[in-house]
C-alpha cells in the first residue's frame, strides 16, 4: 500500500504552486509541438484552426490552472 505520510508537511500553498507551474511546463511543452506533425496527413486547404489540438490542449490547460488558482 502507498503510504504518503511525507506529504504531511507540504503546505497547501507550495501545493498549489507546484501544480501550477506544472500547468505552465506542460502548457510550453505542447506550445513547442510544430503545426505540421499535428497536421500530419491532413492537406493544407483542409486545416482548420479548430482542428489544432494544441489550442484545446491550451484551452483545457488554462481552464484547469484557473480553477487550481482560485480553489
Amino acid at each position: 500500500m502507498l503510504n504518503f505520510d511525507w506529504l504531511a508537511g507540504v503546505s497547501q500553498e507550495t501545493a498549489k504552486i507546484v501544480f501550477l507551474s506544472l500547468f505552465i511546463l506542460i502548457a510550453i511543452v505542447v506550445l513547442l509541438i510544430p503545426n505540421d506533425y499535428i497536421f500530419q496527413g491532413v492537406k493544407k486547404k483542409d486545416r482548420h484552426w479548430w482542428n489544432n489540438l494544441k489550442i484545446w490542449a491550451i484551452f483545457v490547460l488554462a481552464s484547469l490552472f484557473f480553477v487550481y488558482y482560485i480553489f
